[in-house]
């Protein structure tokens, strides 16, 4: 963050400045932990369910901070702070402000599923050629984007962000912010049903988004999403996939090792041929999508193709982990219908037992039961020899896999306690919920298997 001081951010947000007289120091970033407070920094005092950030301002001031913003000046604090009537507020519309500093291509990430997989294959595309900014983890709420934000700084010659939602409203106030001058859209899926209902209202909460993008700005569409293939809007659609109609397209798709595929992507005249060193044949979707921005920002055949095949994973998605006794497959960082589904789908093609250990798919509504029972069928229907299950709404996952051996447990420690007795060796073993559910828990004692 630069070129913003104090009193600048005092008078953008509209707070009231206390304490010391420190309003002419420049702000070099911003902190809602005050564990990562440095000098220089605003340290913004949020008050959550446990933590009240207003405890913590002492300890930002005495790590450095140039400033800190809070609803209130506690007894005792004697830095420079500024006072505003609510600070979440006051970082978007700060962020808002800070964003606008700044003339680059800004590529807003959004879907129901493969989010931060399009957003590191797209940061790992465009980094050979620009000095690009992206999200770290999984920071893509209304407070982890205005992080991202303050983060950009003048040598940056693209942003890639990734905007996640749960309900109506959420992405208009993030697009607020983040303006993007393009958009990738992975899937529209079932995922969070509770507030958004049904696959139409989950297209129509992400899509809040085009009304902060400009007529000219472009859409990379999944064009094998029925959904987003026939998405009216004013901006310029690029479709990818595998459909006829697509625009960037992939042929020739390969998949005989569980961690790498390799395909063509075909663009009017060019063919580029791709490996992807990652488990999942969703990975074709994720070289789609790097491969379409690359093209649309310049890159050539080559440096498309070479930074494709530089993809890294990010923590507990679709790690394929050799442990000496199984192949683990650990993608236990979330999960809803479509992506348990398009993991199975990923075991298709290796030989040996396959172990399905599937949790709870959280927020799915009215119709989670029917879900649940729609995932334990497709294990039973794609080739999943086992299937072990644990939470309240899997049982109906257990009940519907009829046709193949499967076994409910209540807690991950009573399956933790059978793992021994049930996987064998050279098993490929899934293991995926939503992260609520901590199924971290058996990864880890997959891996002490001998």
């Amino acid at each position: 963050m630069r070129g913003l001081s104090v009193s600048d951010a005092a008078a953008i947000v509209g707070g009231e400045l206390h304490g010391s007289d420190n309003s002419d120091s420049e702000i070099l970033g911003v902190a809602i932990d005050s564990r990562k407070v440095e000098a220089g920094f605003m340290f913004a005092a949020l008050k959550g369910e446990r933590v009240d950030g207003h405890d913590y301002m002492n300890k930002a001031f005495e790590l450095g901070a140039a400033c800190c913003i809070a609803e209130r000046v506690p007894e005792n604090v004697t830095g420079t702070v500024i006072v505003v009537p609510n600070v979440a507020a006051a970082l978007k519309t700060l962020a808002e402000h800070y964003r606008k500093r700044f003339d680059i291509p800004v590529i807003g990430i959004a879907g129901s599923v493969g989010k931060t997989t399009a957003k590191e294959m797209v940061a790992s595309v465009l980094s050979r050629k620009y000095n690009v900014l992206k999200t770290e983890k999984n920071l893509n709420n209304e407070l982890g984007v205005p992080l991202t934000i303050f983060r950009i700084e003048p040598e940056h010659e693209v942003a890639v962000i990734e905007m996640g939602i749960s309900d109506f409203g959420e992405m208009s106030r993030l697009a607020k912010m983040v303006r993007p001058t393009m958009a990738v859209y992975t899937l529209i899926g079932h995922a969070h049903l509770e507030r958004l209902h049904d696959r139409s209202g989950v297209l129509k909460a992400k899509t809040e988004m085009l009304d902060y993008m400009p007529d000219d700005s472009t859409l990379f569409l999944n064009g094998d999403d029925d959904l987003l293939s026939t998405l009216d809007c004013r901006q310029r659609k690029v479709l990818y996939g595998t459909c006829a109609n697509a625009d960037v397209k992939a042929e020739n798709i390969c998949s005989d090792r569980l961690n790498e595929l390799s395909c063509d992507i075909v663009s009017g005249e060019r063919r580029i041929h791709v490996t992807v060193p990652s488990y999942g044949s969703h990975m074709v979707y994720a070289a789609l999508e790097g491969a379409a921005v690359g093209i649309e920002m310049g890159l050539t055949d080559d440096e498309i193709s070479a930074d494709i095949a530089a993809y890294e994973t990010v923590g507990r998605r679709a790690n394929v982990i050799d442990t000496g006794y199984i192949t683990l497959v650990d993608d236990c960082y979330n999960a809803n219908p479509d992506s348990v589904m398009c993991a199975i789908d990923s075991l298709k093609t290796i030989n040996g037992r396959k172990v399905c250990i599937l949790g709870d798919m959280l927020e799915m509504g009215e119709n989670k039961e029917e879900l649940h029972t729609q995932v334990g069928r497709y294990a039973s229907d794609n080739g999943v020899d086992l299937l072990l299950t644990v939470g309240e709404l899997s049982r109906y996952t257990c009940t519907a896999a009829e046709e193949i051996s499967s076994l409910h447990f209540e807690t991950n420690a009573e399956l933790i306690s059978k793992l021994p007795e049930l996987i064998k060796k050279g098993d490929t073993v899934l293991v995926k919920a939503s992260h609520s559910m901590k199924f971290d828990e058996i990864s880890e004692a997959l891996k002490l298997l001998k």
